[in-house]
Formats: C-alpha cells, structure tokens, sequence
C-alpha cells in the first residue's frame, strides 16, 4: 500500500470521504453571545474542508453540559442557526462535517451553572484541574452527584442535541465520550464510586455511555453516529483500575450498536502514546465499522499504521489549526506551518482565520 492511499477516498456509511484524513475536534472559545457560532467560524471550518472528514469543536447539549467560556453550543434555535451557517459553507466546498456533542460534567464552573450550581458529575469528586472562565485558567468547582433520576434527562439531551445537529445540516455527530468529561467520569472508577445501576462492575460503569450511544443512534441513526474514547487518557485529572476490561467491554457493546465509527484517543490526550499499556488492536477488532487513530500521528506514521491495518482513518489536531490547506501541504510534502499558541483560546480572526495556505503564501 503506498503513501497515496491516505490520500484516496473512504466509504464512511453512506458518505464518501475524499481522503483518510480528519481534523480533530478543536476547543478554539469563540463563540458570539448566547453560545452561537458566528460567521467567523463558518470562514475557519470552510477553509479546512479539504479534510476527508471534519469533525467539529466540542459543543454542549445543555447550559448544564457547559465548561469553558465561549463554547458553542447546539441546544437552542439561535444555535442550529448558527451552526447552519457553517455546514452550509463546509458542503459549499465539498466537504463532510460531523459535530461533537459534549457534556463536561465535573470540568466546570459555578459560574457557568445555572444560578450559580455546582457542576454534576457521577459522584462528588473534585477534578485536579482547571477551566477557563471570566478571562482565566481557574479551577474547577467542586461537583455533585447526580441522582438517578436525573440521567434519564441526560440522555434526553444528547437525543435531542443529536437531532439538532441533523437539523443544523451536519452529516453526523461524535459523541463526546473521552477526555475526563461526563460520560468518561462514569466509565472510570477514579470519578465513579456509585453503588447503583450506573457504579461499581465494568457493565455498571459504561451503562450511561452506551445509553446515549444507544439514544443518540436511534435518534438520527447509527450510520450517522461516531463515538470518541481515550482509554487510558489522563485528562482533566481523570484515572482508572481497568481500562483494557473496561473499553473492551464498551467497544463490544458499541459495534453491536452500529456505530459508523470508533475514534480513539491513543495515549495520553496531546502527550505521550506510551502513557500506560495498552492493546489498541483489541479495539480495532472488536469494532467492525470504521476505526480512527488520533494522538500525534503524522504523515509517516498515518501511513504505516494504514499498511498494517491499524486503523482507517487518521485524526489531526493541531497541525489543522495553522494549516488550513493541512491535506494538500502532506500530500506535496510542502513544510508545515507553525502555531501561534498565544492566540490559541478565544479572541476573533488573529490565529483563527488569518493562516495562510500554500496558494496565498505564494501569492497566487
């Protein structure tokens, strides 16, 4: 199999992507008043839309799923409408977007709370680590557990973000299920100490993951449904005992779902891919539909993972956000473009939209 191959197109359900190579969801905190993605962030997914697949930053179901300050989100009509604006200039360019649905649970603030509450998480624990809210890194609040009569309104909200999303003209959605967020706390037994449906045994533990996954494909359909997890991720203070039986477990009962794809955070999140042990290749055969590689890969790397039959699709982060002609600069093997880090979180067009690509810096 040769270089090109990441290069040519993919079968991804019904959609045909024109190229093995994902833009990563980005957290980039610009979002205009009221959580709503402005036409900036039409003008910064459009540019990018040379990726086979592009997955959208993290956005939050509920006012309650919200952790960081300028996060768009995909719970109110101001919203979808907002969001319309950007899959309509994406598929303008021929591109395919899915968005990522996203509840923080413990990673928040009381300021983001409705009346100033404490965050919900599976039990009261507070993370080790910060948010960014009134202008600063801060840490989080501490959390409370949610009552067992709430979470059926948790995976309401996912439902109903999903149709959202379907109604905001995405071609899909990630769940967001990694990263030390909601629906990783109750995988993990470091945040999870329950001792009702949703703690203690493996089963128990990934009860309200699969749930949504289960809710959120029979909403829009599973051919239309991806999941991300990072397994062994240390993210936002997150731990477990067991995560080979654990994930081994999920992913099982996510390909009997159908997902169209398992995305998969190898490592640690934007760290080491040797963090702890760890059998991805158990993963990969467990899951029939499309797995993607996420965590440092680049062009070297995508490619004999895709001669071994590691994984189908390869997920870019960072690369894409100074990049935005990512695909055309590995495919030529022109030199990549280097990340202002300080423009990085919130602000306008500075480090956002004003990346150049190959053809500008050219000037033609």
């Amino acid at each position: 199999m040769t270089e090109t191959s990441l290069f040519e197109p993919f079968a991804l359900g019904d959609l045909t992507l024109a190229n093995r190579i994902v833009m990563a969801p980005l957290t980039r905190n610009r979002a205009d008043a009221g959580f709503v993605p402005g036409a900036l962030a039409a003008e910064y997914y459009s540019q990018r839309a040379s990726a086979g697949l592009l997955i959208s930053e993290a956005s939050q179901i509920s006012q309650q799923g919200q952790g960081y300050q300028d996060t768009p989100g995909i719970y109110t009509r101001a919203q979808i409408e907002g969001w319309r604006k950007v899959t309509d200039a994406v598929h303008g360019k021929g591109g395919r977007i899915f968005l990522q649905l996203w509840h923080v649970g413990r990673i928040s603030h009381v300021d983001l709370q409705e009346n100033g509450g404490a965050p919900v998480a599976p039990s009261a624990i507070r993370a080790e680590g910060k948010t960014f809210v009134n202008n600063a890194f801060t840490d989080v609040s501490m959390p409370r557990a949610l009552d067992l009569d709430e979470i059926p309104g948790i995976v309401g909200d996912f439902r109903q973000a999903a149709a959202n999303a379907i109604a905001a003209g995405f071609d899909g959605v990630e769940i967001h299920g990694a990263n030390g967020y909601l629906l990783d706390q109750f995988a993990k037994d470091g945040a999870n100490t329950r001792t009702d449906a949703y703690g203690g045994s493996i089963e128990n533990r990934a009860r309200l993951m699969l749930e949504v996954a289960a809710a959120v494909a029979d909403e829009i359909g599973a051919g239309r449904t991806g999941i991300r997890i990072s397994p062994v991720s240390p993210a936002n203070g997150i731990t477990t005992s067991d995560p080979q039986a654990q994930f081994d477990h999920i992913v099982d009962r996510l390909d009997a779902l159908g997902l169209v794809y398992l995305h998969v955070v190898e490592g640690a999140t934007g760290g080491p891919r040797d963090i702890a042990p760890f059998d991805y290749g158990s993963l990969r055969r467990r899951f029939r539909n499309a797995y993607i590689a996420n965590n440092g890969y680049d062009l070297a790397l995508a490619t004999s993972s895709l001669a071994e039959g590691k994984a189908d699709l390869f997920a870019f982060g960072r690369p894409f956000i100074s990049n935005p002609d990512l695909v055309e600069r590995l495919k030529s093997g022109a030199p990549l473009a280097e990340i202002d880090r300080a423009t990085l979180y919130g602000g306008g067009a500075a480090g956002y939209t004003d990346y150049p690509t190959l053809a500008d810096a050219s000037g033609s």
